[in-house]
């Protein structure tokens, strides 16, 4: 096998790189509960125009040796409440706040540093180990997932996450699929290859589906307006343009740091897919970003990726074999690919781009991650058909 076990890279066939254990039924101890318990009320405090000084008030101080005492389960729990408290500390209130404070600070920066990722709101905390089940042995979908954490709350937040907690948890099954078709391309098996293609071009026509649904419940201007205004970073952000100070946080030695805001483009769903499919993109802007959000994603998947990449011949198998149901079921995921592009790029028009006004860190011309999207969106899409190959 090219490929380690999916649980190697903390994934699994049925949740993808959803988290494989039920978050709901996570236990805090001690001040981390009082913590969690703070974060939960920060629908009401938000709205209250003064949630910097509720969080302080009410916040314990925690020491970052707490952290050793925490499972790996507690960890990512616990950095869920935390980076939402960050985050609604930071553009909470009419004005960006450009220093946390150490009740805030030290912790975040523990939980990361033991979780490998950057201390403010990642996708992994916002999607993948933020939603539970209504019933624990029914399936992972749209009627059946609700979110944990939020900051405003309504149907318009939470369905923005919960579509995508629904695209990672059907996404598993073609996950599920990449080490057979590279080990099947390494045994020169064109059949069998063509086979797990073709299933793994069904999935994506369900990860489209269950995108198409946004629009049911999330409006694009409540999102421009109540939802995306939270989950901005502080790197390339006109409101923070020298980044934020962590106070107390020893390891910054007082400087201020910058860091990427939460994206869908963390998840780690379709660079597993350019991955497998030898799929790359022309130095550019964007590139040079989503290069960079590799970070922010979870240890375990950036290792598969990075494995996919290593170990995948199946674009040069493809070419090299002339096998014109090899080629169509390959050029059936190249489009699958290339048509979510294209739904995000409408989106990204839709619910961003073509809203009436620009508050400050809040530009309708720059992602949440900082970057001006429109023109790569476009450039990325294009550069996946380009990847189509002839079928003889």
């Amino acid at each position: 096998m090219s490929l380690k076990a999916l649980d190697a890279y903390d994934m699994s066939a049925d949740r993808g790189f959803l988290c494989r254990y039920d978050a709901d039924d996570v236990d805090l101890p001690g001040d981390w509960a009082v913590a969690r318990a703070v974060a939960l009320h920060l629908p009401q405090m938000l709205t209250s125009g003064r949630v910097r000084q509720l969080m302080t008030q009410r916040l314990p101080d925690i020491d970052e040796s707490a952290v050793e005492d925490l499972t790996d389960e507690m960890a990512r729990a616990a950095m869920a409440h935390y980076s939402f408290m960050v985050q609604s500390y930071v553009w909470g209130e009419a004005e960006a706040d450009s220093v946390l404070p150490a009740k805030l600070a030290r912790p975040m920066c523990a939980l990361a540093n033991r979780l490998g990722q950057q201390p403010l709101l990642p996708y992994s905390s916002y999607v993948l180990d933020n939603w539970a089940l209504h019933d624990k042995n029914g399936a992972i979908d749209l009627s059946n997932i609700y979110v944990l954490q939020n900051f405003l709350g309504g149907q318009d937040e939470n369905w923005f996450i919960l579509v995508h907690v629904a695209i990672e948890a059907r996404a598993g099954a073609a996950l599920a699929r990449m080490g057979p078709i590279i080990d099947a391309v390494l045994k020169d098996d064109a059949a069998h290859v063509t086979h797990l293609l073709e299933e793994t071009a069904t999935v994506w026509t369900d990860l489209k589906a269950i995108f198409d649904r946004m629009p049911e419940r999330c409006d694009p201007y409540a999102y421009f307006e109540r939802v995306r205004p939270y989950i901005h970073g502080w790197k390339d952000n006109p409101a923070l343009p020298a980044g934020v100070l962590y106070e107390g946080v020893e390891a910054h030695a007082g400087e201020r740091q910058s860091y990427r805001g939460q994206t869908g483009s963390q998840s780690s769903i379709v660079p597993a897919m350019d991955a497998l499919l030898g799929i790359g993109h022309a130095a550019d802007p964007m590139k040079a970003y989503l290069d960079e959000l590799h970070i922010y994603r979870p240890t375990g998947h950036r290792q598969f990726i990075d494995d996919v990449r290593e170990h995948s011949r199946l674009r040069a198998f493809v070419i090299g074999t002339d096998n014109p149901a090899l080629s169509r079921a390959y050029n059936a995921n190249v489009q699958a690919v290339a048509d979510f592009r294209s739904r995000h790029l409408e989106y990204a028009a839709t619910y961003i781009n073509k809203q009436n006004r620009n508050a400050t860190g809040n530009d309708t011309d720059v992602g949440t991650g900082g970057t001006p999207f429109m023109k790569y969106l476009k450039k990325h899409r294009d550069e996946t058909s380009a990847n189509l190959v002839a079928v003889s």
